[in-house]
């Protein structure tokens, strides 16, 4: 009996030691906000404003920002290659003026202080037709570094500009497609970004139809949470040993089969959640049971998305499953009058409801969404209307 004793608390000394490491792990306290931003086409340019809140949330400590750099990607129809592109980034420090030559002075921002970053990108097409016509989006490509106690991290961080937008759908233009369980209709959407709000959204691309009792709206998982801004780029992800170590164990398809999707999965729960629920997967398999890890460890563990895992320009990133989705669903039911549900559907026919609205009739999303008709690709259409025939 001591000899079984023995490894067992070296083993349990060693779980509270890494435990104990990852809490304590130094990070930076700061966070990036996209405020407002305004596009202004001009003949065969374009003008693109906008400003950025940081934020020290520590209540004691102080953090450097020595470098802000900006790197506007355009998105769109055509080859931007040749585009010129212009941009200007300007600090609007409330305690340090900002030099006219345009250098960015290291900063120290105060624990709970904030400070803003104004961008002002200009572009100019060699005709009208190159941007107007061809332009969709633009990402905001921010490369930042932050040094305090922690060290110095490297920060990427990004967002969405769009530079135009589908129209709205009317009620004459309807196109439903029928099914045995449902008529069915995706509307497209812009490029749904941190500058975009979940009920707005919903509201805004279904202003023109008129609903009815027992329709339903649906929206994707993903753009849900790239709405809430749960997207992370993996420059800023520092895999530890134990990340390393047990991301082996997945299948390559899944998004924990790499180091930095498991230390996402790492950071959210802890490492003691991971390994037990690793721990356990391991010996139920042994057995034949299998799918007990992502039970065991969490909700995000079921929905972290890799990278590949979306559509560009978020494809670079790692997309986490939304927040307080069931909330959110009721709170959209409530204003807009129909019920809401946040879904994940492949195109093998697999219906996962993340979350409804209180009055869904669950078996009807998943009969009406079998054949996944917003599709995976960049069909662009994360809202469906699902109306019973």
């Amino acid at each position: 009996m001591p000899e079984l004793l023995t490894p067992l608390i070296i083993a349990f000394l060693l779980l509270i030691g890494v435990e104990i490491n990852h809490r304590f792990k130094p990070s930076s306290p700061l966070t990036l906000k996209p405020l407002g931003w305004d596009v202004k086409f001009n003949g065969s340019n374009l003008n693109l404003v906008g400003s950025i809140e940081i934020y020290n949330s520590h209540p004691k400590m102080e953090v450097m920002v020595p470098s802000f750099k900006v790197k506007p990607l355009l998105l769109g129809k055509n080859d931007f290659t040749e585009t010129s592109v212009k941009t200007m980034v300007i600090p609007n420090h409330p305690d340090q003026e900002r030099r006219p030559d345009g250098y960015w002075s290291a900063y120290i921002l105060k624990s709970k202080k904030k400070t803003s970053v104004s961008i002002n990108i200009q572009i100019k097409g060699s005709n009208e037709r190159e941007l107007k016509g061809n332009l969709e989006n633009i990402f905001i490509d921010i490369y930042w570094i932050n040094y305090g106690p922690f060290g110095r991290i490297k920060r990427r961080e990004g967002f969405v500009v769009p530079t135009q937008k589908p129209t709205v759908i009317n009620e004459s233009n309807l196109n439903f497609t029928k099914s045995e369980a449902a008529q069915i209709l995706p509307i497209k959407t812009h490029l749904l970004g941190r500058l975009d709000d979940f009920i707005e959204i919903l509201s805004h691309y279904t202003s023109n139809i008129s609903l009815r009792k027992g329709d339903i709206l649906t929206i994707g998982e993903t753009p849900t949470a790239i709405i809430q801004g749960k997207y992370i780029h993996p420059i800023t992800i520092r895999p530890s040993f134990t990340a390393r170590l047990l991301c082996k164990a997945f299948h390559p398809t899944s998004s924990l089969a790499t180091a930095c999707g498991m230390q996402v999965l790492i950071n959210l729960v802890g490492p003691t959640r991971v390994i037990t629920s690793w721990i356990v997967a391991v010996l139920l398999k042994i057995l034949g049971i299998k799918g007990i890890f992502y039970r065991l460890a969490g909700y995000q563990a079921r929905l972290i998305d890799d990278i590949t895992g979306t559509t560009p320009p978020y494809d670079q990133t790692i997309v986490l499953g939304p927040e307080n989705p069931k909330e959110l669903c009721q709170k959209a039911a409530n204003q807009i009058g129909i019920d809401v549900a946040i879904v994940d559907v492949n195109d093998l026919g697999r219906v996962k409801i993340l979350a409804a609205s209180s009055n869904c009739d669950k078996k009807f999303i998943r009969d009406a969404l079998k054949k996944n008709p917003a599709g995976n690709a960049n069909e662009q259409t994360p809202i469906v209307l699902l109306r019973p025939c």
